[in-house]
């Protein structure tokens, strides 16, 4: 006996609405689908082991099929089934009663980021795709007998006893023309993959097929044949699921490759299992990233009990910790979610903390009970960890005993022993703590070795986050400044008030400033003469720590740094009046002679920066086999 009905409704639109709102994320149709009739599936096993149900709870499978021909895609389960007085009360009062709240929140709002199954429409996004659904259940519940429900997009219903002997629900969607792209046996399984790899239950599409072994050949090697099976899309116990007691470090690494297929081993894992104060299960992996420093997003999968919710988890995870890999799986947070909802939810705000620290702990685990591999690790660590001291406070407090300085001679330091080992003769004439550090080892290894000589250490700082990070721990170390090795003279860097006595005279200083000035001839290049060590460089040329560090910062994106960046370059020229060639230059005889000297000594400072390019080079290289031959 049929019956028709009209959904009561206040809007007779539903379903465009519906449509035109979740257009651009229309392939969740079967997300839905397919995570209700999980549903479905989850209830029934939990009855059963309950000792409610009076039969053999059986096989579980949930199938998906399509029919090009006919035009349909179909969802089957063998949960737990609706009687026909429950298909009026769950889809016809309840699931609409949510659509009206849904069109009444949203029809005059664009961002529509908004999950559907938060309003109970997750039933209702089959119509995104179908111009009509067909909707036949027989209830687990003995006596009752199996019902379908018909519509076609209107609120117009119809309800019929069916033909239907075994229990479950059976979705069948008839495809409307514009969304004929998913009558389309990849397209189905590519959005199988997506959201549904990790469900709990099996789900069946179509069939692959396999090589098996049949029997021997003639020289006694094995024969195979094709045999055509049955495709099953999802693992239903995931690692994530499984207790870290019970797993090895093959399994994780196996199921990284799983994820990421085409990337390289990563460092290390955290697994995540936390019941209180919210739930949160997952596997976040650190990988190898050295200097590339992109932030990788979309990298991180978000899983709401197994189901694919989203890769943009810029809310649920702390920004510094979008380089790492993996999955999280939090039933807490709703399968559609709007970005306001993650920004202001107070269980997302918990899951936050709690990575953060839990990547802190897990770091400082590593760091106590293994330096040497930790040592290893630290470049590919050390972004990580730099990021995350300079974006979050909580985390700064924890890293910096594990946060390591590592020198141009590959030893490394925390922060603690680094101050102990330098204090004592890197301290100014202030008292303050002066560590030098070096952005380009092999551009800046003059200036390198000539703090060397002075017994000075010297750190790498050459990484993408660092022209920040200097500044950060400027204003984290007491009484320390950091200087790059080239930022001035090695006896004006670190200044003890030592005077090194001038072999010049004032006048004669003067002179030697005039014919450097005149060789130069260029603005951008302020010259003075001191008087250094006779066995440092006779000219050395050198950009302010803070113009420098300006420029670096204006590169990175530091703000109100932009400007720097467009500024012309202003370097210090010092020449060391105490120098051999300094001498040579003023007992010249000719003007031309003192010229060429001094541009021969300004010039090899400059080659020594690889400043020295194009014609000044070819003009230098000619210059030196004409001294050479005198």
């Amino acid at each position: 006996m049929a019956e028709k009905g009209t959904i009561s409704i206040h809007t007779e639109n539903i379903f465009p609405i519906i449509k035109k709102f979740l257009y651009s994320d229309h392939e969740i149709f079967l997300r839905e689908l397919v995570s209700n009739a999980v549903d479905a599936t989850q209830k029934l096993k939990r009855l059963s082991s309950l000792g409610e149900l009076k039969e053999d709870i059986g096989d579980t499978t949930i199938e998906i099929s399509f029919d090009k021909k006919k035009k349909t895609i179909t969802i089957k389960d063998r949960g737990i089934g609706m009687t026909e007085e429950e298909i009026k009360k769950y889809i016809n009062q309840i699931a609409f009663s949510g659509a009206t709240e849904f069109v009444e929140k949203f029809k005059d709002k664009e961002d529509i980021q908004d999950i559907i199954g938060k309003f109970g429409l997750g039933f209702y996004s089959a119509f995104m795709v179908a111009k009509k659904v067909e909707l036949i259940s027989k209830s687990y519940q003995e006596g009752t007998t199996a019902a379908k429900w018909v519509c076609d997009g209107s609120t117009e219903f119809e309800i019929s006893d069916a033909d239907k002997k075994d229990r479950g629900t059976t979705v069948i969607l008839h495809i409307a023309d514009d969304s004929e792209e998913f009558l389309d046996e990849w397209r189905i399984k590519g959005i199988l993959d997506k959201y549904c790899k990790f469900l709990p239950v099996p789900i069946k599409f179509g069939k692959t097929t396999e090589s098996v072994e049949d029997g021997k050949d003639k020289d006694g090697k094995p024969k195979y044949k094709s045999v055509e099976k049955d495709r099953y899309i999802n693992e239903t116990e995931p690692l994530w699921t499984k207790s870290p007691s019970e797993l090895k470090d093959e399994d994780y690494l196996k199921f990284y490759k799983e994820l990421y297929p085409m990337a390289e081993d990563p460092l290390f894992w955290i697994h995540l299992n936390v019941d209180y104060p919210f739930n949160l299960t997952g596997i976040l992996y650190f990988p190898k990233v050295k200097n590339d420093f992109e932030v990788q997003k979309n990298k991180i999968q978000l899983y709401s009990r197994q189901v694919f919710i989203t890769d943009e988890v810029k809310d649920v995870v702390p920004e510094f910790l979008m380089l790492l890999h993996g999955v999280i799986d939090s039933p807490d947070i709703p399968l559609n979610v709007s970005r306001s909802y993650l920004q202001s939810d107070s269980n997302v705000k918990k899951i936050n903390s709690h990575i953060t620290k839990k990547v802190a702990d897990k770091l400082a685990e590593l760091f106590k009970n293994d330096r040497k591999s930790y040592e290893e690790k630290w470049d590919d660590i050390g972004i990580f960890v730099k990021y995350g001291m300079l974006s979050e406070e909580k985390f700064y407090e924890k890293a910096k005993d594990f946060a390591l300085f590592k020198n141009v001679d590959n030893k490394f330091f925390t922060f603690g022993e680094y101050e102990d080992a330098v204090k004592a003769n890197q301290t100014d004439k202030d008292k303050n703590k002066i560590y030098l550090y070096t952005t380009d080892a092999g551009k800046q290894d003059t200036y390198i070795q000539s703090a060397k000589n002075k017994s000075y250490d010297v750190l790498l700082m050459d990484g993408p986050l660092d022209s920040h990070y200097v500044n950060f721990l400027e204003q984290k170390l007491e009484q320390t400044q950091l200087k790059r090795v080239d930022a001035e003279t090695i006896d004006k860097i670190i200044d003890k008030d030592e005077k090194i006595d001038s072999v010049l005279t004032k006048e004669q200083e003067e002179k030697v400033k005039s014919i450097f000035e005149e060789a130069i001839n260029n603005t951008s290049m302020t010259v003075s003469v001191e008087s250094l060590s006779p066995d440092e460089m006779p000219v050395t040329i050198t950009m302010s720590e803070f113009m420098r560090r300006m420029k670096d910062m204006s590169k990175m994106g530091g703000g109100g740094y932009a400007m720097m960046g467009n500024m012309p370059d202003q370097f210090n020229v010092t020449v060391n009046g105490n120098h051999p060639v300094v001498d040579k230059i003023l007992k010249a005889k000719k003007v031309e002679k003192k010229s060429q000297l001094a541009k021969q000594a300004f010039d090899l400072a400059m080659l020594s920066q690889n400043m020295l390019t194009g014609k000044d080079l070819t003009n230098f290289i000619k210059r030196s086999v004409s001294l050479a031959a005198e």
